[in-house]
């Protein structure tokens, strides 16, 4: 037996190895079957090229043995296997890589497809086990040798006896402590999930003698009433599916494979709305299946929801949720990549974030829009369902970073129309603007119903224009930072400069300002700073008086500033007196009894606060003034 030290120098390598890179002690499994899988290969690929090896497709398969007695756990191949050179180049030098090396040696063929290129994953190893036994048999020699560790003191080489070609790599497990349960790992039930989460697509059978139960055979006279027995017997299972679904081609699957995959993949009940199933080849290659749900996930909108898709290289789940794959407006989408280009930097768990996978989630980006576009103008019952679902995240995402991605999200938002009676589109209500409008008018509220009574609407309806409805808190943001859309403004009907009053309206507001200024002077020192100013309008219909604003902070946007912390931020506020209403007449009556009118004053503002869904500020004084003057 020769006994040596490891040539990458030092403890603190292989400790930074299995410490560091790695943070989840079960991957140790997806890197060892990932390392059987590039054997099978080598030695498949071989057979390509070489008329004396007989590819025998039931030998390339994949076995995990787990004792419970022993407490170890195998995992073997019938693979190339390796020579006593090889056990110590590829597993005595940490980072050494014998897949690298193969891949080098047969870049120029098209077919060569091999996972671990960085030989480092095998020493994830060492994080469950105390040491660890491989024993490999070159194919075509008739020589065995084992491989032994217990850590990062060295390795032992010596011959030993194994009757076929091939690897099998033996792990101890390390014993349990408060914190860790290493026995997990002997359970057929924990084996079967971890193989199902990163490798179920590796393309060789992995099996595994698994305990099943039968009803035992009666005998002929035995009682019919008797309670039924039951007897234990192990049987060779395929723990893994091989075939990745989205590696199929298209015209293979049917809506039920994609359904199906979509509701045992992510844990819903209900069928996505949307599957977008597609790929890229170039310079880099991938596909991705994605799916838009129909519902947000239970926890989407919370702290714990994490967004992202799953990342996998070559069938080899290598991160559960890559968020760098969607942007936050496109978190609610679930789905999976798969590229055999990206780099991986020492392990398979930790990616380079560089412009490979900017490559990725800029097409997918493009390509999530492009289908909800089309789903918008083909299948609007699901959009309109999807965007019920997801119309926050897109309206944020608007809004979000100053407004970077408003233009690109501009199409997809929709908003309540006040002559559709219905969720419209940007582009829809700018195609039906009049030819003589300027503007894509909106009115803030807190319901559909509370802005179709809003005073300021009256006007613009009967003008013949349509406006949008912003029932939600983060909409009017939204629209702050589209502020045009296919070149037309954003207006908001409560905006102090409508200017939608005809020359005689004009004039008549200008005569009443005259005429009364000391009157609203009156007014605005009444109600000092709660206003910037009194003024008279025509813009009123049926109602005496509304609150409009100056500026771009609206009374909607003031509400929402106002419930956060350190909020305060205030609207402009102008109250506008109709001119045509009796309660004009009233205030002009009552101009020199300051008592009367500072209450007709109060109860004015207090009315026009009311109807904007805002609370005066002295109820019972509001109340008694109200009583009085009836």
């Amino acid at each position: 037996m020769a006994t040596y030290e490891f040539k990458s120098e030092s403890k603190r390598m292989l400790d930074l190895m299995i410490n560091s890179i790695y943070t989840h002690k079960e991957i140790f499994l997806r890197e060892i079957i990932s390392n059987a899988s590039d054997a099978l290969d080598k030695l498949y690929y071989k057979s390509l090229s070489d008329e004396n090896i007989t590819f025998d497709r039931e030998k390339f398969f994949i076995r995990i043995t787990p004792d419970k007695d022993a407490r170890t756990i195998t995992i073997s191949d019938g693979g190339i296997g390796m020579s006593r050179n090889e056990l110590e180049e590829n597993l005595g030098t940490i980072a050494k890589s014998g897949s690298f090396a193969f891949k080098s040696e047969n870049e120029k063929k098209d077919d060569v497809d091999i996972i671990g290129q960085f030989g480092v994953g095998f020493y994830s190893a060492f994080m469950v086990a105390k040491n660890v036994t491989v024993k490999s048999r070159k194919f075509g020699s008739d020589e065995a040798y084992k491989w032994y560790s217990e850590g990062a003191d060295g390795y032992e080489i010596e011959p030993c006896d194994k009757a076929t070609a091939g690897t099998e790599i033996i792990l101890a497990l390390k014993d349990n402590t408060d914190d860790e349960n290493y026995d997990q790992y002997l359970e057929e039930f924990t084996i079967r999930n971890l193989v199902k989460k990163y490798s179920d697509y590796i393309k060789y059978p992995i099996k595994m003698m698994v305990t099943k139960q039968r009803l035992k055979e009666q005998p002929k006279d035995a009682d019919k009433d008797a309670k039924p027995e039951y007897e234990t017997y192990t049987e060779d299972e395929v723990l893994n599916s091989m075939v990745p679904l989205w590696r199929k081609n298209k015209s293979e699957l049917s809506e039920d494979d994609y359904n199906n995959f979509y509701k045992e993949k992510f844990f819903d009940y209900e069928n996505p709305l949307k599957t977008i199933h597609t790929s890229a080849d170039g310079t880099l290659s991938y596909t991705a299946l994605l799916f838009i749900p129909s519902r947000p996930p239970f926890d989407y909108y919370t702290k714990d929801f994490k967004k992202g898709l799953a990342l996998y290289t070559n069938g080899v789940m290598i991160m559960d949720k890559c968020e760098d794959l969607l942007p936050d407006y496109f978190g609610f989408v679930r789905g999976l990549v798969d590229s055999a280009d990206l780099s991986l930097n020492i392990s398979r768990e930790i990616l380079q974030h560089d412009r490979q996978l900017k490559t990725i989630a800029a097409h997918l980006k493009k390509k999530i829009k492009s289908e909800l576009l089309n789903m918008q103008k083909n299948d609007r019952e699901n959009y309109d369902k999807f965007y019920e679902a997801f119309k926050r995240p897109l309206k944020f995402g608007v809004y979000d970073n100053y407004g970077v991605n408003k233009d690109f999200l501009a199409d997809l938002i929709m908003f309540w129309s006040s002559s559709e009676k219905k969720n419209v589109t940007l582009s829809e209500y700018v195609e039906r603007m009049k030819d003589d409008q300027e503007f894509i008018y909106y009115a803030s509220g807190e319901t559909v119903e509370q802005i179709d009574h809003l005073p300021q609407v009256e006007n613009v309806k009967d003008k013949g224009y349509e406006i949008l409805y912003l029932t939600e808190d983060v909409d009017e943001f939204a629209i702050k930072i589209l502020d045009t859309y296919k070149e037309k403004k954003f207006k908001s009907v409560s905006s102090a400069d409508l200017n939608l009053e005809d020359e005689t309206a004009k004039a008549e507001e200008a005569v009443a300002e005259e005429t009364s200024k000391d009157l609203f002077t009156a007014m605005k020192d009444i109600l000092g700073d709660r206003v910037v100013k009194v003024k008279p309008t025509t813009r009123l219909k049926n109602h005496p008086v509304c609150i409009t604003n100056e500026g771009d902070v609206s009374l909607e946007m003031e509400k929402i500033l106002g419930a956060m912390p350190n909020g305060g931020v205030k609207a402009q506020r102008v109250l506008e007196i109709n001119i045509k209403h009796p309660m004009f007449e009233k205030l002009k009556a009552a101009e020199s009894d300051s008592d009367k009118l500072k209450k007709l004053t109060e109860v004015a503002y207090g009315c026009a606060l009311l109807v904007e869904g805002m609370s005066v500020d002295d109820a019972a004084g509001f109340a008694d003034s109200v009583c009085e003057l009836v």
